[in-house]
């Protein structure tokens, strides 16, 4: 199986502040060093509390963020941030919320035009047929194109912020907590959609969610991110049923259960570490119950000899 995507040493840091003659007096590292793989066809998981780095790292992937240091590279060909059509073409965005994705002053069928338009070059009569094939595929009617975005419910506009990452033909798609909008009932039906057009096209999918049960559902792989850092990395059966690192098992324990008790996570500390300060050893060694001396003062790398790989140096389950 061939990898689709390549991420080496790729992370973000933000200038905070500004000195006397406009040099940042500091920064905040959004995303640290990520060196990780995605196979063709495979949908990856990415999962983490608010604040750990995952819609960071969503658009730098699609170009909306320059990475500080490494690099992106696709089908083995890098891609390179002054180019923003080679992205367009190569991999695309679901947004979180699907109707203020949508431009309220254009028509559907404006929408939908203009990656055929500024990627493509194509004439209106090939992007009828291809907005045709398009609508026929996430199962929406055509009569739909002349409606504007406020015309529609919030999974119909998700169908219609699916139709627009697929005319541009990527082979990628970054979704971005793409039913966490939607009613329960929805979401079901949207998962399927996604699921048809992977088998239909063989695309290729980061999925970024913080529900545990549909990206568990979902997902071949899965990343765990704490604090911009991935600290556990396998497949999606192996995470949840014996999870390796800490904070794995403090996201599975946390997350509502039907007929489950509600409780407080276990450790001292329940929120992330400052970002201007942050700690010297593990970032999760104030939450963490197994926390050593070691876990205060060095960093724990991404390792194992199995499926699974995990960045601590106390994992609750070894090889």
């Amino acid at each position: 199986m061939t990898d689709a995507l390549t991420l080496t040493d790729l992370s973000k840091s933000f200038p905070v502040g500004r000195g006397l003659f406009g040099a940042p007096k500091a920064s905040v590292k959004a995303v640290h060093p990520i060196t990780l793989t995605v196979a063709q066809g495979e949908t990856l998981g990415i999962v983490g509390e608010s604040g750990c780095g995952k819609s960071t790292l969503a658009r730098m992937l699609v170009g909306l963020l320059e990475p500080t240091t490494g690099t992106i590279e696709i089908d083995g060909a890098a891609l390179d941030n002054a180019d923003p059509a080679l992205f367009g073409k190569r991999i695309q965005y679901v947004f979180q919320d699907p109707i203020s994705s949508l431009n309220p002053r254009k028509t559907i069928r404006q929408i939908i035009e203009a990656p055929l338009i500024h990627l493509y070059g194509m004439d209106k009569a090939q992007r009828a047929r291809r907005i045709a094939e398009i609508f026929a595929s996430v199962n929406l009617r055509e009569e739909f194109l002349d409606r504007y975005p406020h015309e529609f419910s919030g999974g119909q506009a998700q169908r219609i912020g699916i139709a627009r990452a697929l005319a541009a033909q990527a082979n990628i798609l970054i979704l971005d907590e793409p039913v966490s909008a939607l009613d329960v009932s929805v979401q079901a039906q949207v998962l399927n959609l996604l699921a048809d057009l992977k088998r239909e096209f063989g695309l290729t999918y980061l999925f970024i969610s913080h529900d545990l049960a549909v990206v568990e559902a979902v997902s071949d792989r899965i990343a765990v991110l704490y604090f911009g850092s991935v600290v556990e990395l396998g497949p999606a059966e192996d995470i949840f049923r014996a999870p390796r690192h800490p904070y794995t098992k403090l996201l599975a324990d946390s997350a509502p259960v039907v007929g489950r008790p509600l409780t407080a996570p276990e450790g001292r500390e329940t929120e992330l570490p400052d970002p201007l300060n942050p700690p010297k050893g593990c970032a999760f060694a104030a939450r963490c119950p197994r926390a050593s001396d070691r876990c205060r003062s060095e960093v724990p790398v991404l390792e194992g000899q199995g499926a699974v790989q995990a960045a601590c140096f106390h994992p609750l389950v070894t090889d």
